[in-house]
């Protein structure tokens, strides 16, 4: 019986270096990076080998992880933990973090579930934790580009709750758990990656 093909997201190939170079900046002295929803696990594949001081703990919905295990068994990288079913609605892990990365996913949750997401962050995230989100975003309630604007509408076409979030709303919902942005950086596409830290109280 031939062996299933991994999954493959060509847009993880494209953006992939763009993210690495702000990832390098700012993950450098960072020791335990949890991923949120990390699809095919290409990204965290690609980013542990570039960046083999951290250890990388990738997660996403149960049916993902058969596709992603493909990816990170092939890898076999000492510095990727085994990925962790983790549905914002559920359980999550006890463990702390210092660092989070998530690309291409508050678009897809509805917007409860992105309110969720980063009151669970809260409780995951160490004191002095950096969190990198990755994805396209509104400003002061506008698209930044006719693509956005097709994409959106392609999303709420999908389903009804999905949609690209503004700007501002996503970092009231960091800065009430104490992270500060310190980066907001454009990305190719018209997306960006966002950059909050917070500091050891």
């Amino acid at each position: 019986m031939p062996q299933p093909e991994k999954p493959h997201a060509p847009a993880c190939d494209r953006n992939r270096d763009p993210i690495l170079e702000v990832l390098r900046e700012h993950f450098a002295d960072r020791k335990q990076v949890l991923e949120i929803g990390s699809g095919t696990g290409q990204h965290a594949v690609y980013f542990a080998a570039a960046l083999p001081h951290v250890r990388w703990q990738p997660s996403d919905v149960e049916e993902n992880l058969p596709g992603m295990r493909m990816w990170l068994d092939d890898a076999s990288l000492q510095n990727i933990a085994p990925p962790l079913a983790l549905d914002v609605n559920g359980t999550w892990p006890r463990a702390r973090f210092d660092a989070g990365f998530s690309a291409n996913t508050l678009h897809i949750m509805s917007w409860g579930e992105v309110q969720k997401l980063f009151g669970r962050l809260d409780s995951v995230l160490a004191s002095d934790a950096t969190l990198a989100v990755y994805g396209p975003f509104n400003y002061g309630g506008r698209f930044t580009s006719d693509s956005n604007a097709a994409f959106d509408q392609m999303l709420k076409q999908r389903a009804s709750h999905m949609g690209i979030r503004d700007f501002e709303a996503v970092d009231q919902l960091a800065r009430s758990i104490g992270l500060q942005l310190v980066e907001d950086r454009a990305m190719p596409a018209n997306n960006r990656t966002l950059v909050w830290h917070r500091h050891a109280q």
